[in-house]
């Protein structure tokens, strides 16, 4: 029986918060429904990297937290392997958790103080036995080079570690179990920008030599370019548009997207006007498209339909009624 080539899919994911309880944001009025996730569909083929990109609010944590099993969709399911995360159980959800690694946001947060390199790179082959005790340096001074850091350092603690030196840890630990998966959050954020230069490398080189698949969540559109085949940018709880990053950037079919690349600062130039607008309440969406208020190419229609996320260009989709480039191919 053959493995399938993609590893996670959402099939029209939705997650939605009750606001309005008792001691709630809005506890004197009526029950309400915030929207963090609206119709995602989205997939990770084995061996693809794949960025997530947005604004603050625009759903990508909430998207990870589903992938990871740490929430479950309100509607539409979350598949890994074909198989229902929320669902998982014993030898399944064992698997999961041994292919699917976790690099966070905040790495020295994530790793416990008071453990020593040794023990923290070597915890997921002592949880998940993958080699004997008598191969367990051996094992960790492997994964420290790997990542570019001597294999001396297993007897110290991070508090004596750089942010970089941190991050490398961190994506160490991650590799211990073998993943099919590497999640990263944010995972070179708060750093010089020569550490994330390295760091991107790293993480680069790592994706190919290895073949593991990389599903990065960034608001930083250089990262995505640089680290990512596939792109899928996100907006008030949907993907708005997603294809091969280099197409995606040089040519955004969506407005909102065109907006992200402006706002970017480049060598030598101005600093684009920002967008315009009002985000919209996610509690309160308007009658349309989401996005209509701040877009600057909106027309009537664009107030009146919801577009959904449509095929246009070959391994190009987006959620657009008038889009910048090519026309939705609508079945």
């Amino acid at each position: 029986m053959s493995m399938p080539s993609e590893l996670f899919r959402l099939l029209d994911v939705e997650k939605a918060y009750d606001v309005g309880r008792k001691g709630g944001l809005f506890a004197s009025g009526p029950r309400r429904r915030l929207a963090a996730l609206d119709g995602v569909r989205l997939s990770l083929k084995a061996g693809e990297s794949v960025a997530i990109v947005g604004e603050s609010g625009s759903g990508k944590t909430t998207l990870l937290r589903v992938l990871l099993g740490l929430t479950s969709p309100s509607d539409g399911r979350a598949l890994y392997r074909e198989k229902d995360i929320t669902l998982l159980q014993g030898e399944d959800r064992d698997r999961f958790c041994r292919e699917v690694a976790m690099i966070y946001q905040d790495a020295r947060g994530s790793l416990n103080p008071r453990m020593s390199i040794l023990d923290l790179v070597a915890e997921p082959l002592d949880h998940h036995g993958l080699c004997k005790p008598s191969e367990r340096r051996d094992r960790v001074a492997a994964l420290l080079s790997r990542v570019g850091l001597p294999p001396e350092m297993m007897e110290r603690y991070t508090s004596a570690l750089s942010g970089g030196q941190v991050r490398r840890v961190a994506i160490a630990r991650a590799l211990a179990s073998s993943p099919a998966v590497l999640v990263a959050d944010e995972a070179v954020s708060g750093l010089d920008v020569s550490t994330q230069a390295q760091l991107l490398k790293l993480l680069r080189d790592l994706q190919r030599e290895m073949g593991v698949s990389l599903l990065f969540i960034t608001h930083d559109l250089g990262v995505a370019a640089y680290l990512c085949e596939r792109i899928a940018v996100m907006y008030l709880g949907r993907i708005v548009e997603t294809g091969l990053t280099k197409d995606v950037l040089s040519a955004p079919a969506h407005p909102y997207t065109r907006a992200l690349l402006n706002a970017a600062p480049k060598f030598f130039e101005p600093i684009a006007e920002p967008l315009g607008g009002e985000i919209p309440s996610p509690i309160d969406l308007p009658p349309g498209c989401r996005f209509a208020g701040r877009c600057p190419e909106a027309r009537d229609d664009c107030r009146a339909s919801d577009p959904e996320l449509v095929a246009g260009a070959p391994n190009r989709e987006f959620a657009c009624l008038h889009p910048l480039i090519g026309e939705p191919a609508f079945a």
